[in-house]
């Protein structure tokens, strides 16, 4: 069993969702995402989706795309992410995710992403532009070096689309709760309930995460309901940017009360 696959067990068998977080790795320092990391495993999280800084992040809203900018001009790569990934490993039990948009793995080479991130430590990984038609090389490299992957449906994927994205996933399959991109919201949106629906019905007994938009405990409770697994990366970068020098301590502040949302009434 992968530690992916084992956080959604010890989950489901305490009555709760998994709690995902998600860091941009190299925002503002390596030392600075480590510490982040821990705090974030301190607080109860299960899994930590490490970000890979991209110059063109189509999919991120503002505070995304602010964090991976910091994170370039600090002279984050996809080295120094593996390297950041192994001192978490060493130094935690979240399972964790390479998440990147798929040409920097590309330019480094999928065959040597899969070997590296493997022995980084990374259980999983996560191309958030590419779509399952184009997986063809990609899914059987990474699933060979004993890597999860994991694919993303939208409340516009066809049916067909969405089983074919759950064939390919392994770990959880992704729910983005809207169209549009990354961000914090007031509220989730009014369809995600039937969106879950279909997505569990392409997924059959896969877990099924949702992530896009949520910020606030009441939106991670209602999340949490409907889904295996609640995703939250936005509103977790907003914290860290807004508290600077303390922005361990808002991390694991905002982390605590995410998780405990997370947790269903027996």
């Amino acid at each position: 069993m992968t530690r992916i696959a084992a956080a959604f067990q010890r989950a489901r068998l305490e009555n709760r969702a998994a709690f995902i977080g998600y860091l941009t790795a190299g925002d503002p320092s390596a030392d600075a995402t480590v510490r982040m990391a821990g705090a974030l495993d301190a607080a109860g999280a299960d899994i930590l989706e490490l970000g890979v800084p991209f110059s063109d992040p189509i999919a991120d809203g503002p505070v995304l795309q602010r964090s991976a900018q910091r994170a370039l001009s600090a002279g984050t790569t996809l080295e120094g992410v593996l390297a950041m990934a192994a001192r978490i490993r060493a130094r935690t039990s979240l399972a964790l995710v390479l998440f990147s948009y798929v040409n920097p793995l590309l330019r480094r080479g999928l065959a040597a992403v899969a070997s590296d991130a493997r022995d980084a430590g990374f259980d999983g990984a996560l191309a958030t532009d590419l779509p399952p038609e184009e997986a063809g090389q990609y899914q059987p490299l990474l699933r060979a070096a004993g890597l999860d992957t994991v694919f993303l449906v939208s409340p516009t994927s066809p049916a067909g689309r969405m089983r074919e994205a759950a064939r390919l996933s392994s770990g959880f399959l992704y729910v983005v709760s809207r169209a549009g991109t990354t961000g914090a919201r007031a509220s989730l949106p009014p369809e995600l309930a039937a969106t879950i629906r279909r997505a569990r019905r392409a997924a059959g007994s896969l877990p099924i995460a949702v992530g896009f938009g949520i910020s606030t405990p009441e939106a991670a409770r209602r999340a949490a309901a409907l889904a295996d697994g609640v995703i939250v990366g936005s509103a977790l970068m907003r914290a860290a940017e807004a508290a600077g020098d303390k922005r361990e301590e808002a991390v694991a502040l905002l982390a605590r009360s995410l998780v405990l949302s997370c947790r269903r009434a027996r």
